[in-house]
């Protein structure tokens, strides 16, 4: 099962899942943040946390980093590994926040009828905690 749902998460991501997150989030959903202490309940606040995180993750574009940087798309979010069990999932990825490294891990898991029941993120090092703290704020605050 947890297969499918990585398969349907990954075309949400690039855009290709017509309704999205309303066909992937059980209605109870639980959102847990590597920066807010409480579990966030339900669709409506799982949907608004990780639509937030996909306007603060995206990675950079190519060459808005500094010039050192490399100008094709190693600093644009990707997951990097995959391991599933079960109802379970975890999906490790990368990016670039303002030049500074992400790296983190997206923890799905669903029920049996294929809907998403508790997504987890969690985010190394703890200058791109500070940096996504910052930023994710800043996002949700626009999108009240």
């Amino acid at each position: 099962m947890i297969e499918h749902v990585v398969e349907q998460w990954h075309a949400y991501m690039k855009g290709q899942l017509p309704n999205g997150l309303d066909d992937l989030l059980d209605d109870d959903c639980v959102f847990l943040s590597p920066i807010v202490f409480s579990p966030q309940k339900g669709k409506t606040l799982t949907k608004l946390y990780l639509m937030a995180a996909s306007q603060t993750l995206p990675g950079e574009k190519n060459g808005s980093a500094d010039a050192s940087s490399p100008k094709d798309d190693s600093k644009k979010f990707r997951y990097t590994k995959e391991v599933m069990s079960g109802n379970n999932a975890v999906l490790e990825f990368e990016t670039y926040v303002e030049g500074k490294y992400v790296n983190g891990v997206d923890i799905i898991t669903c029920n049996d009828a294929g809907k998403i029941i508790e997504f987890r993120v969690m985010i190394r090092p703890l200058q791109a905690v500070n940096l996504v703290h910052q930023q994710m704020g800043a996002m949700l605050e626009k999108m009240k």
